[in-house]
């Protein structure tokens, strides 16, 4: 029981995280590119574990390990998570790109019955089933849009199933600590998207405005300070805390909270209008991860 609540708690406090960083990039979404945004995020991830390692705050032993699985872990997320997020979100309206999203639970659970063997309860499959029930309720209300991209809807198709599979293997890597798999993530997330930022910024001219950024837009500095530290550091870390210790069934169950903390954030932040239907689907979020985890 005791395992099962600290691994509740890090799932919980990772979506938490998650979700606040809405009040962090609402302002600046509009005035910089995905890969910008992404490439200065791990940027700054990769630098500060890098200051804990080298303090010796955090302790990572990758020498002598068979990495195969830990690859496989970086490949789906953050590298083709990220990258298809990213392309789905820019070619598809905000209420396609969140119902698509709200389907990670749903594919998890399929990729853990498929490749762990791991059945999930009834209690579990009906917890995630009103959460993600509760999402679409509260995305619906904010307004129904349709972009009818196809390359959009692949690309968050890809989104979901590569985050469904990190999550699968994270749970099947062994011999490595949360920490050093997080080092991992971010090791192949920095060099990957710093890459890819650079090149778009090489291709528009602008490599320039990409460097001096977050030193002549203090909103973006905010951004990619709490992203790089809450969003990637401390958040991917309890993921996979969480994974290691209830499962990619038990874990998947919290990713609303993620949706139902933007809201609130919104409402007290940012003076956002909170809907009853909001209202409604935030309760039905809500009910869905205690089901879920009820046992």
């Amino acid at each position: 029981m005791n395992k099962r609540f600290a691994g509740s708690a890090c799932a919980l406090g990772c979506e938490i995280l998650y979700g606040l960083s809405y009040i962090f990039t609402k302002h600046i979404t509009g005035s910089v590119t995905g890969f910008a945004l992404l490439g200065w995020r791990f940027l700054v991830a990769f630098l500060v574990i890098n200051l804990l390692l080298i303090s010796k705050i955090v302790k990572v032993r990758l020498k002598g390990k068979s990495l195969k699985t830990l690859a496989a872990v970086v490949l789906f997320s953050p590298c083709m998570y990220f990258i298809a997020e990213t392309i789905g979100i820019k070619n598809t309206t905000a209420t396609e790109s969140s119902v698509v999203l709200a389907c990670i639970p749903i594919v998890s659970l399929i990729a853990s019955s498929l490749i762990l063997k791991k059945r999930p309860s009834a209690i579990q499959v009906t917890g995630i089933l009103m959460t993600f029930s509760g999402v679409v309720i509260t995305v619906v209300a904010a307004g129904v849009s349709s972009a009818l991209s196809l390359s959009g809807y692949v690309a968050l198709a890809i989104a979901v199933v590569s985050y469904a599979l990190y999550s699968v293997f994270v749970d099947k890597v062994s011999g490595f600590s949360e920490i050093e798999i997080t080092y991992a993530m971010l090791s192949g997330g920095s060099f990957l998207f710093v890459l890819l930022a650079i090149a778009e910024a090489i291709s528009s001219g602008t490599l320039n405005a990409l460097i001096s950024l977050p030193f002549r837009n203090l909103d973006f500095l905010i951004a990619i300070l709490y992203q790089g530290i809450g969003c990637s550091i401390v958040a991917f870390f309890l993921a996979n805390s969480a994974i290691s210790k209830i499962g990619v069934n038990g874990t998947s169950s919290f990713v609303g909270v993620a949706t139902v903390v933007s809201i609130i954030a919104g409402v007290f932040f940012l003076s956002e209008p909170f809907s009853v239907c909001q209202m409604i689907g935030t309760a039905v979020i809500i009910l869905g991860v205690y089901t879920a985890n009820s046992r």
